[in-house]
């Protein structure tokens, strides 16, 4: 298996897997702890690594929403919780989804000790998500790390992709309407925002769709034969083990 055909398998289960762990039951009950409602708790959640910022800074990081729905949720949340601590709950959530999901898995060792070389490869210049995501401590134990570890590549890919859709000309609402556009409304977007999408749209979208790739390939060939088959092999164990009923 070369780098690029390991990018090709595993990073569709990293980006559907990351989010694993967002809107299920627990962590909704400690973002209710925080006095933070779901959707509010994913915002100051997954953005509170960025810090104490400006609603703007958030927009830029997450690219898809609507800058509005970005402002009136990091707004309202911080009132309630300072940002850096909603952070960490939720890096500690991705702990606790993989230590109630992922136990029962072997060698899952091997699996973080691959994806964190993976991580300590990625190039971080222009990811300020991933960035931030990537300078949280992490656990110690493999069930937890191992979650952890899925979430922040998630976050690499996904902060690559926003700089490929720039690099070819594409606005992030454009290219998310190329992409789903049977999410945009729940991404803050009403119908009179959304382009009409032409086929040039399109093949710029699989161009970006390219160049995330190449940038992916660039981090995940720093490992060796044995690295790419301990990956795709213990990704493959945790899809097995989050998309079964526990």
């Amino acid at each position: 298996m070369t780098p690029e055909e390991l990018v090709d398998e595993v990073c569709p289960k990293v980006r559907d897997l990351g989010w694993a762990f967002y809107f299920v039951p627990e962590t909704l009950a400690q973002g209710e702890a925080l006095g933070l409602d779901g959707f509010r708790f994913y915002f100051l959640g997954r953005g509170g690594v960025l810090g104490d910022v400006e609603p703007g800074v958030v927009a830029s990081a997450f690219g898809y929403f609507n800058p509005s729905l970005v402002a009136d949720m990091w707004t309202s949340g911080s009132k309630i919780v300072a940002p850096r601590d909603a952070g960490r709950a939720y890096v500690q959530c991705a702990a606790d989804h993989g230590r109630a999901r992922l136990g029962d898995i072997e060698d899952l060792d091997r699996f973080c000790a691959a994806a964190d070389a993976v991580v300590e490869a990625a190039d971080p210049v222009g990811l300020a998500l991933y960035a931030a995501a990537a300078a949280e401590p992490l656990a110690d134990d493999p069930p937890a790390r191992a979650m952890q570890l899925v979430a922040l590549l998630r976050e690499f890919r996904g902060s690559a992709h926003l700089i490929a859709v720039r690099a070819v000309g594409l606005d992030a609402l454009t290219a998310h309407a190329v992409n789903r556009p049977g999410d945009l409304a729940m991404f803050g977007w009403d119908d009179g925002a959304v382009p009409e999408i032409t086929d040039d749209h399109r093949a710029r979208w699989a161009e970006a769709e390219r160049l995330t790739d190449q940038m992916a390939v660039a981090a995940y060939s720093t490992l060796d034969p044995a690295g790419r088959l301990a990956f795709a092999t213990g990704i493959d164990a945790i899809e097995a083990a989050l998309t079964n009923p526990a």
